[in-house]
């Protein structure tokens, strides 16, 4: 059996005194509090603070929980808070369109899968939540990257490399794409990550109407397009279930 790495264990304990506590902390007593010595406890503690889980009080010297916890929380809610919205629409979503859809959201230069609804059909399918997806080939990554000026920078700056003979790779195309994308309101993918695969997404944006994911329809070509076109009701589809999730999020109308 793997053993617990004991200096995390440590870590997190102090992250936990610090959030049960209705003051800052002094050293003394997180070491008392936690059975440690102090040059261990100081040690943890200004790692901790290094990387903004905790911050220190110049004037007391004594400790409290960092921004960067409530950042990563207020991330977690976040996404949270977007897949419980997004459960009805994209259910009825993959009903009318009779086809797979995928909730994502930006991570680590990519997209990251964090609902999935299947094809409501009695093929075998497999569950993408927790898969990552490229930025600059699938409609997900896409129409994120058009929308979000940080996932628009990741773009540029990641390998986009071609994963088919469709792959728009150079920068000047890629914005091109994203042009076009923010014009029509959606993204399109046909069979520029997967070969005989295409999708459609649109944007979907919270009460401070800043972009925090996106929903596309994922399926084969012969399905989602016609005449090598994605099928218009499909786009339209998307993007109302797009707009209802952003209002359930406290968008407005828009």
């Amino acid at each position: 059996m793997a053993r617990n790495i004991q200096s995390l264990e440590r870590a997190a304990a102090m992250l936990r005194l610090l959030a049960g506590g209705e003051r800052r902390l002094g050293l003394s007593e997180i070491a008392s509090s936690l059975d440690l010595a102090k040059g261990t406890a100081h040690g943890i503690l200004r790692t901790l603070q290094a990387e903004g889980f905790v911050e220190q009080d110049p004037a007391s010297g004594r400790y409290q929980l960092g921004a960067e916890l409530l950042r990563l929380g207020n991330s977690y809610l976040d996404v949270h808070e977007l897949r419980a919205r997004a459960l009805v629409w994209t259910d009825d979503l993959a009903r009318s369109s009779g086809e797979s859809v995928h909730l994502g959201v930006l991570h680590q230069q990519g997209v990251l899968i964090v609902h999935h609804v299947f094809r409501p059909d009695d093929s075998r399918q497999v569950l993408e939540v927790g898969a990552m997806q490229p930025l600059h080939s699938t409609a997900l990554g896409k129409v994120i990257s058009a929308y979000d000026p940080v996932a628009h920078n990741e773009a540029l700056e990641a390998e986009r490399r071609p994963l088919t003979a469709r792959t728009v790779t150079d920068a000047e195309g890629f914005e091109g794409v994203l042009d076009l994308t923010r014009a029509r309101g959606y993204a399109a993918d046909v069979e520029e990550t997967w070969e005989g695969i295409a999708s459609v997404a649109a944007p979907i944006h919270d009460r401070r109407r800043m972009p925090v994911g996106a929903v596309g329809v994922t399926g084969a070509v012969e399905r989602v397009c016609r005449e090598g076109e994605l099928r218009p009701e499909l786009i339209a589809a998307v993007r109302d279930c797009a707009r209802a999730v952003s209002r359930d999020l406290g968008a407005g109308r828009f």
